[in-house]
């Protein structure tokens, strides 16, 4: 017997049919012995017309009052599933953050976890019970329902009661059937991967993944809960096949780097367009001018990605080099140009349209070359690299957009992530 957390999106909550499919799967898990308790979704584009409803009632509205609004999402389809699920004979009951409790700060819209009491979800578990929760929302210290910030279902799916009932396992039922080396879309022949390491997710879902929100993968490396990542359009009734093609759990397990036995140098390509680059010429340099420059993206909101310092030879002056989305070029060069004196340099230059290309692998830490095996890769597709930045277990590379999908390609077949019968 386990005890395992499920988890369903909003695809998977769209309407009553999609419920009723979603709960077969939950039904699998209880017959098969494991304690079950369930995080759910909104159905499918529902927050985003409840906040489109707050926006039309009043643009200055209060934060406090727009958390009691979005978070009725959540409360309609924790008690369709509670519902359906005791018609299929299952014991359950609906659990709304405020009623586990789930305990937040007071950040309303983006509200931070403090402090979960698993006891009556332990209990009810322990009694046999299905406890369905609404993901995505908990309470202010005053009382007041809080959100979690959009994604936040994920966040509270495994910070929240995976890691405070001791679950085995975590499982995130989405519109996919597990992690791929690669977007499918862009290779046909990219493998669903059996397993990943917590570093490796975290890498590949801030660089673009889009299986699993960033801050979910966080929580879930900070409290070791092992993510299980799968399908909720797979028929429930059907034989459990692990990927490998043995009798299993099929989707992907994100885990503990201990628990893969074989690492792959490189285990996924990872593609972020619409990256803009923005390269500030003969910034006079002295002790804080980079804080100044970043500090000045940052009191604007900017998001800075990849950074390349050039020291001249003399040591007065640096080119610097970074990213920031496209979106917020025209703002980022703004913030820059009206920096008050902060910091001086001779001219500023950039452009739209790039895009990151990155590799990530556990291995990487153990093999020396990777990245220069890279590098030649695409050279030999005529692909000029603009910028460079490596880390651990990852190297990513600036490149013109045009090129990107050739470069995912080129490198997926490089690396031999190529599914061999595809």
């Amino acid at each position: 017997m386990a005890r395992i957390v499920v988890k369903f999106g909003g695809t998977s909550m769209a309407n009553i049919e999609r419920i009723r499919h979603s709960a077969l799967h939950v039904k699998r898990e209880v017959e098969a012995g494991n304690e079950v308790a369930v995080v759910v979704s909104a159905m499918s584009g529902k927050t985003n017309e409840l906040v489109g409803w707050v926006n039309e009632a009043s643009k200055l509205h209060d934060a406090r009052e727009y958390d009691a609004v979005v978070a009725s999402g959540e409360q309609v389809t924790a008690g369709l599933m509670a519902i359906v699920l005791a018609e299929m004979g299952i014991q359950s009951r609906s659990f709304s953050g405020w009623q586990v409790p789930i305990k937040t700060d007071d950040a309303h819209g983006a509200a931070r976890i403090t402090e979960i009491d698993p006891t009556e979800l332990d209990k009810r578990m322990k009694d046999g019970w299905v406890p369905v929760i609404t993901g995505f929302q908990g309470i202010s210290p005053h009382g007041r329902v809080t959100t979690l910030g959009r994604g936040g279902s994920d966040t509270s799916a495994v910070a929240v009661v995976a890691a405070a009932v001791g679950a085995d396992r975590c499982d995130i039922y989405t519109d996919v059937d597990g992690v791929y080396t690669t977007d499918p879309r862009i290779v046909p022949k990219a493998q669903r991967m059996t397993k990943i390491s917590f570093e490796e997710m975290l890498e590949m879902a801030s660089l673009g993944a889009k299986v699993l929100m960033l801050r979910s993968v966080e929580m879930a490396m900070a409290y070791k809960v092992r993510l299980l990542v799968r399908s909720s359009f797979d028929d429930p009734n059907a034989p459990q096949i692990a990927p490998d093609g043995t009798p299993g759990v099929p989707g992907t397990l994100v885990c503990d780097e201990d628990e893969i036995m074989e690492k792959q140098i490189v285990s996924g390509v990872t593609l972020a367009k619409a990256e803009a680059k923005i390269t500030l010429r003969d910034v006079k340099d002295k002790p804080g001018v980079a804080a100044a420059i970043f500090g000045q993206l940052a009191d604007q909101g900017i998001i800075v990605d990849m950074i390349v310092q050039n020291i001249a030879d003399d040591g007065a002056t640096t080119d610097i080099t970074f990213t920031v989305p496209d979106s917020e070029y025209d703002k980022a060069v703004k913030a820059l140009e009206n920096n008050g004196g902060k910091f001086e340099y001779a001219r500023l230059s950039g452009s739209k349209g790039g895009a990151k290309v990155s590799v990530v692998g556990v291995g990487m830490r153990s093999h020396a070359g990777v990245a220069s095996s890279m590098f030649k890769a695409l050279a030999d597709k005529g692909i000029n690299i603009q910028l460079i930045t490596t880390s651990e277990i990852k190297t990513s590379v600036l490149i013109d957009e045009e090129y990107a999908e050739l470069a995912v390609r080129a490198l997926h077949t490089y690396y031999g992530l190529d599914k061999k019968d595809a």
